[in-house]
């Protein structure tokens, strides 16, 4: 199966996102609110990129349960998700109009968006996979870790995508990604499999660039 192949050729990549340590002090409580702020500002960005690549998979499904499933997934990724950035953003005081938009952000935004407009269908999925599946993943094991929630300073964050209701999403994901491998030609299951693992790559580039909070080495020619 495609998720099975892909988990196992990416274990090395998971076991780095999951002992990051913007990942490790976000599960015990103690990452610094400057550098939550700067990922919760850029992951806002992200989303909006993210969901636009939803709403085409949305549109190109031929299967109308798939097509249902990506536009809900759009609309939640817009809506439901950017509702716990602006709350968090607010929470911080964080300036997000005064943040450029990091590298990694722009350099992963900008992956998906070519992927939605000049990939196959089967490709889109496999691109957009990493975002629902990883996610999941860490939330999960984040709430492990931490066990009660409750005062955790990033316990809504946790609670989402530790969520029953988001792994059932996943799941679904995963099902339509295995489905569109196993029908595909050998040439389309090689770029599924490397957008995938792009996809995946960008995950850990985009907490290593919160924890560092990544500039532009130009920014001063890059100001209004």
């Amino acid at each position: 199966m495609f998720c099975d192949d892909m988990w196992l050729r990416t274990a090395d990549l998971m076991t780095a996102i999951h002992e990051h340590p913007f990942n490790a002090a976000l599960g015990d409580g103690t990452l610094d609110p400057d550098r939550f702020a700067f990922y919760i500002v850029q992951d806002a960005r992200y989303l909006e990129s993210f969901s636009k690549a939803l709403a085409t998979a949305s549109a190109r499904a031929a299967d109308p349960e798939e097509a249902a499933f990506f536009a809900l997934s759009a609309h939640t990724a817009l809506a439901a998700e950017r509702l716990l950035h602006a709350g968090y953003v607010a929470e911080l005081g964080a300036d997000a109009a005064g943040l450029a938009t990091s590298p990694t952000c722009l350099a992963y935004a900008s992956f998906l968006q070519a992927t939605a407009l000049s990939a196959a269908y089967p490709v889109l999925v496999a691109a957009v996979l990493p975002c629902f599946w990883i996610y999941q993943d860490v939330g999960t094991a984040l709430l492990k870790r931490a066990g009660d929630l409750d005062g955790h300073p990033y316990g809504k964050w946790i609670s989402t995508y530790s969520d029953p209701e988001f792994a059932a999403s996943v799941e679904q994901a995963k099902a339509i990604a295995d489905r569109l491998a196993a029908a595909a030609d050998p040439a389309t299951r090689e770029a599924m499999e490397r957008a995938y693992r792009t996809a995946a790559a960008y995950e850990w580039m985009f907490w290593d660039s919160a924890w560092r909070r990544e500039g532009w080495p130009t920014a001063r020619w890059l100001a209004p």
